[in-house]
């Protein structure tokens, strides 16, 4: 297939890019490189070297002897350009990691809250519409997430793939109809997420788009069997608290001596994903479009954990403290998540697990660049509205020497 891979110049898309192409794929990443401008806005860089697009791909092709093309394009702001590009390539299948990935982040500021939702609305609706207008019938997979569903309020019920089967009192009887799982985003990239797959439903029913929506828990881990065959390749380590996942979080504190940040009881429960299956879960959905006009929903994860327990966790493992420190999150202290992921498994992924020995590889990584990391970022400082946590209230105090 010739898959474009839009945003993969990203924490997600490189790997899944890279993965594309040793499956013998033709890859065309497209990328308005905003994630490395938004580091410069930060003033933060990920803990491994992340070298130019253009040198990412020479080496790729060195050690593969495969092509990737890249066209750097803003999907949400040239939407003629990318007409036009669907036009030149007639690609068989899109990947959709095009918008900005962080909760953190979305929550920042006003300006951060406006970005995502412009970015993140735009660039959808703008391929949706490219699609249609170009006749091209790309098979569409899209990178949403778990948090579209909200956190505690369905109890110990497992979550369904994507839709709910309720029932419709009506004169003559109760009838039953399935619907989309309702909604209940906790920030503002989840609100655009949530907003993704409403026109993904409109665009499905309407214009017979095949759309699969992959419902992504948290990912960890940074390498894959590709990214590794070079340092040149080497695949984002987000660690500052707006970017950095938990997970990769936890362990490169460890890796420097900081206490553990866990914000708030650290009884929530999250989804968890390795970055080994994000890629393969996008071959298997490439590979399986829906049948109907109706979008495929699959949930992306592997298994869940409280985010106490992965702190005592890496604590036990490296000897390094846990610091519990105030919530900046708007969110429920503690909760239960039982999550259905019955569709991948069907189709064939065998789950990376946090026992499978990668926590070392993370740990190596974090080891290795340690003295990339710049301590100021560690902590998580943007909060989720008016009177929560302060900046000042969420740093935490290192004993001297």
């Amino acid at each position: 297939m010739h898959v474009l891979v839009l945003g993969g110049d990203g924490f997600c898309g490189w790997p899944t890019a890279l993965h594309l192409s040793d499956r013998g794929h033709d890859v065309t990443v497209v990328d308005n490189l905003s994630r490395r401008a938004i580091d410069l806005e930060l003033e933060v860089e990920s803990l491994t070297p992340i070298r130019p697009i253009g040198e990412r791909v020479r080496v790729w092709g060195e050690v593969s002897g495969r092509d990737i093309a890249f066209v750097r394009l803003d999907l949400a702001r040239e939407y003629d350009r990318f007409v036009t590009l669907l036009k030149d390539r007639r690609p068989d299948a899109i990947v959709h990691f095009a918008e900005q990935r962080a909760a953190p982040y979305s929550m920042r500021s006003p300006q951060a809250k406006r970005y995502t939702v412009d970015n993140n609305v735009r660039a959808t609706h703008n391929l949706l519409e490219a699609l249609v207008t170009t006749g091209i019938g790309a098979n569409l997979v899209h990178l949403g997430t778990m948090g579209v569903y909200g956190y505690g309020w369905s109890g110990s019920a497992p979550i369904p793939e994507g839709y709910l089967t309720v029932k419709v009192p009506t004169p003559d009887g109760d009838i039953e109809r399935e619907i989309l799982h309702p909604a209940n985003p906790g920030s503002v990239y989840h609100l655009t997420k949530v907003l993704d797959q409403l026109m993904f439903a409109f665009y499905a029913g309407n214009d017979q788009l095949r759309i699969t929506d992959l419902h992504q828990g948290i990912v960890w881990g940074t390498q894959t069997p590709q990214t590794v065959r070079d340092e040149r390749l080497v695949n984002r380590f987000d660690y500052d608290g707006d970017y950095g996942t938990v997970l990769n979080r936890f362990l490169m504190q460890a890796a420097v001596g900081h206490p553990l940040t866990v914000h708030g009881s650290g009884g929530q429960t999250r989804a968890f994903i390795h970055i080994r299956d994000t890629v393969r879960c996008i071959e298997i959905a490439l590979e399986n479009p829906p049948e109907t006009s109706r979008p495929r929903v699959f949930n992306q994860i592997t298994e869940t954990h409280r985010v106490s327990d992965l702190a005592q966790m890496v604590s036990k493992m490296t000897g390094v403290e846990v610091a519990n420190l105030p919530n900046p999150r708007r969110e429920q202290d503690a909760n239960e998540l039982n999550v259905r992921n019955d569709q991948f498994l069907a189709l064939g992924l065998e789950p990376t697990t946090l026992s499978d020995g990668l926590f070392e590889e993370c740990t190596e990584i974090a080891g290795r660049y340690r003295h990339r990391v710049d301590p100021s970022k560690i902590v998580a400082r943007s909060v989720w509205r008016a009177g929560m946590p302060t900046a000042e209230d969420l740093v935490v105090r290192l004993p001297v020497g």
